[in-house]
């Protein structure tokens, strides 16, 4: 049988990639020479020698700290994934294990609200192929640096990438639903009898300024000719939600989600409005989609999105 060999000097050397992995892992060279029971300077030669074999810088200096550079973390993401695969070798090969799902590394934007992401990855979850699933969750404008190094297979987010980024990405509309205001129980009870007027003046509680659901929102206000009181803005959507629940001010969510949101945040609905439409996307590197579990996302637009009003509230005009 014939064979091709690889020449010598395209070989990975794994120690060095395990070097780095290790400081990625630690946070640090010392931290890493102490696991590794190895100098620092042995450590460091070491990740020198794998960035001139790769082409690339790992790491760069922030004042007396390492940090990934946007290539380290894609080598970071795949190193992760060759020794997940070898502890995973070694156990199937102790007769630990049968087998093992394939992974799906999805891109979870920070301003996505984290009761949606589930109802989002159902369609890659019910395949009768199983999915292991692991989610990064970062900036958006990082998630889609990180999937043009195909460290991600997809990216989740509430808007499109524009078409003019400077990073080639193809959009998939998942779906969309209205938005409704809900907050802390006695604030809710206050304002909730003439909504959407008791808006105007209440505490509210904004994503940052040039997301899309934060223009939408003041797009609608200025409609209403309200204005609420602005006492918080967040670029995390989870957080967002702490300071509703601690009774800061009122916040939109999604429709679909609001019942899920009310029971986690113990929370009320105080309104609902179908002019604001909160939309959901499907980020991948290429049109063309090969990862099953991805096709499933980027596919199931019917029957993923439900518009649902709140029990006995009437939709604002």
């Amino acid at each position: 049988m014939s064979r091709n060999p690889i020449p010598a000097d395209n070989w990975l050397n794994y120690h060095h990639l395990l070097y780095f992995w290790t400081v990625a892992e630690t946070g640090g060279v010392s931290a890493a020479a102490k696991a590794l029971r190895l100098t620092q300077s042995t450590v460091s030669t070491q990740i020198r020698t794998l960035e001139h074999s790769l082409g690339i810088e790992l790491f760069k200096r922030a004042g007396r700290k390492l940090e990934l550079t946007a290539k380290g973390r894609m080598v970071y993401g795949y190193a992760s994934e060759i020794f997940s695969l070898g502890r995973e070798l070694m156990s199937v090969a102790r007769g630990d294990a049968t087998g093992r799902a394939r992974r799906l590394h999805v891109g979870v934007s920070v301003a996505l609200p984290r009761l949606i992401l589930h109802r989002l990855l159902a369609p890659a979850l019910k395949l009768d192929e199983p999915f292991h699933v692991v989610c990064h969750e970062d900036r958006t404008e990082q998630l889609i640096d990180d999937l043009a190094m195909h460290s991600l297979d997809v990216v989740l987010t509430d808007a499109p990438v524009a078409g003019d980024a400077r990073v080639r990405a193809a959009n998939h509309f998942l779906g969309e639903c209205g938005v409704s205001f809900v907050a802390a129980p006695e604030l809710a009870k206050r304002i909730r009898d003439d909504f959407p007027r008791s808006v105007d003046g209440a505490p509210m509680l904004l994503p940052t300024e040039g997301t899309v659901l934060r223009r939408t929102l003041e797009d609608w206000f200025d409609r209403q000719s309200i204005r609420p009181r602005v006492v918080g803005e967040f670029a995390d959507s989870a957080l967002l939600s702490e300071f509703g629940q601690a009774g800061e001010g009122m916040f939109a969510a999604a429709t679909v989600v609001a019942p899920q949101v009310e029971q986690t945040y113990n929370v009320s609905v105080v309104g609902q409005t179908d002019d604001i439409r909160a939309r959901f996307y499907a980020i991948t590197a290429q049109r063309r989609i090969t990862h099953p579990a991805v096709e499933a996302i980027a596919g199931a637009k019917q029957g993923l999105f439900t518009n649902m009003a709140a029990p006995g509230l009437a939709a604002a005009p």
